[in-house]
């Protein structure tokens, strides 16, 4: 068993402008497991899971990454006009590796299954509503072979129903073995969560 963490972060510091937003935050991510990041609007959260994504940059400290990263934003945009369909943004996970072609296939029909899209998959991308964009954007990480899944509030928006099944699949992706973390304001889905990182003004506070 991998006793170290997915991802671990010490003494991030982040500011907008001169606008402080984190102050010495540490977490470690481990493995097999879903952790909820909490807390008020503005403590930080998001900016945090850019942080460990690797699309910010922190003011100072250091973050350790022990595999690839699949990052899905709270509200994908797309413009209606995007010529792409849910199958093409799937299958985008699977550009940057060496596979034939049967096995890319192979991988972006397996990704769709697990998020419950293939049904979805000629559907054009821009059609899809808020929480099934979220779910080929993990259907592409997937894809990808990523094993460590950052979220940005992935229930947002959604219906009881729809919450409920997101919370299922980060959790048979845990149960793969991947570290997934999400931002979240949902009560239920921080009680399901195996680990919670609390946020305030900034400072971990649990």
């Amino acid at each position: 068993m991998n006793t170290e963490p997915a991802v671990r972060a010490r003494d991030l510091h982040f500011a907008f402008d001169d606008t402080p937003v984190l102050h010495g935050v540490d977490i470690d991510l481990p493995w097999g497991a879903v952790t909820a990041v909490a807390g008020p609007n503005g403590a930080g959260k998001s900016t945090l899971v850019e942080i460990l994504a690797g699309v910010r940059t922190p003011g100072s400290g250091s973050v350790e990454r022990a595999d690839a990263v699949a990052l899905v934003v709270q509200r994908p945009a797309a413009p209606d006009t995007l010529p792409l369909t849910v199958r093409d943004v799937v299958t985008m996970g699977t550009w940057d590796a060496r596979r034939t072609r049967s096995q890319r296939r192979s991988q972006v029909e397996e990704a769709l299954q697990r998020v419950d899209l293939a049904d979805l998959a000629d559907r054009p991308f821009p059609a899809l509503s808020g929480g099934q964009r979220q779910r080929a954007l993990l259907a592409q990480g997937i894809a990808r072979q990523a094993r460590i899944f950052l979220l940005d509030e992935p229930a947002n928006g959604l219906d009881t129903a729809s919450r409920a099944r997101t919370r299922a699949m980060l959790a048979a992706e845990a149960a793969r073995g991947a570290a997934v973390a999400c931002v979240t304001h949902d009560d239920v889905s921080i009680q399901a969560a195996d680990l919670v990182v609390r946020l305030e003004n900034g400072r971990r506070v649990l």
